[in-house]
This record gives structure tokens, sequence and C-alpha cells, in this order.
């Protein structure tokens, strides 16, 4: 059993919950920020430099890093002749 498997367990047999499975009329669905609704997340992993750097130029902007990469997207995409999709 894994380290995280054990520590369920541990609090499952503190509460008294072994082998309950949740009420479905009780259990809260996950629910996502309205914000990233229908949305799906894009990431690629870049030196820890090129992050404080962009973090960096998003705080000089007042704007988010997400705002700065959805103008970037936007740039790429009619660098390549292809519709921006004006995301932010």
């Amino acid at each position: 059993m894994s380290k995280f498997g054990a520590m369920k367990q541990q609090r499952a047999e503190k509460t008294g919950t072994i082998g309950d499975s949740p009420d479905p009329t009780t259990a809260t669905p996950a629910t996502r920020a309205q914000t990233r609704q229908g949305k799906k997340a894009v990431s690629a992993y870049f030196s820890p430099e090129v992050s404080r750097g962009l973090n960096m130029l998003a705080a000089e902007q007042g704007t988010t890093l997400q705002a700065l990469l959805g103008e970037a997207i936007d740039l790429l995409m009619r660098h390549h002749g292809k519709h921006p999709f004006g995301e932010r």
C-alpha cells in the first residue's frame, strides 16, 4: 500500500468510515471556477529564469501571466496566418 493509501486508511479508521461509500445525495460534486468552465489547461515546462521573467513582466504590466500567454498565443497564431482566439 502506498504512503498516501495508508494515511487515507488510517483517517478512515479514525472516523469510522471504513467500507462506507459516500451518499450520492449529500456528496458535493467537484466544481470548477466559472472562468474555467468549458476550458482546458495548456501547459509547458520552462527554466526558472523564463518563469521568473514572465512573472516579473506580468507584475510590471499590471496583468496576469495568463493574459501575457494569451497575448503571446494570439501573436503566434497571427504570425502563422491563423485566426487569433483573443482569450485573456
